[in-house]
């Protein structure tokens, strides 16, 4: 798999979103893709109890969890690379959760607008 480079959607090097826990298509931490990469895991997310729940509701719980693939579970708070249509859905039913720009991956703008991700930015820790 060839990774994409790494750049995020203001044009700058692509942060990291999250080691703890490790997040990401490749578990670099970071929100990078590559063509194989279909959902477009791109979107660095701040996840909260609203858009956890949501997300159980519609069939993906990010809360259980799954020694299995190395998935912890997550919790309120914790950062997580989402795919970028899901962000674009949760956004549409009103519960987006906070998005770190410096840590989201260009290739999100296929699917998201810069202006909607702007409405949930979170001042990157690392910026």
């Amino acid at each position: 798999m060839e990774m994409e480079p790494s750049v995020n959607v203001l044009g700058g090097p692509l942060e990291p979103c999250s080691m703890e826990p490790r997040t990401g298509f490749f578990r670099d931490g970071h929100c990078n893709t590559c063509w194989e990469d279909s959902g477009a895991h791109t979107v660095c997310v701040a996840v909260n109890a609203e858009f956890l729940a949501w997300s159980s509701y519609v069939g993906n719980d990010l809360v259980t969890p799954r020694p299995e693939f190395a998935f912890p579970g997550l919790k309120p708070g914790d950062r997580w690379c989402l795919c970028a249509g899901r962000f674009l859905e949760v956004h549409d039913e009103g519960c987006a959760p906070q998005v770190v720009l410096e840590a989201t991956h260009r290739r999100t703008l296929e699917v998201v607008p810069l202006e909607v991700l702007r409405l949930y930015r979170l001042l990157s820790p690392f910026g």
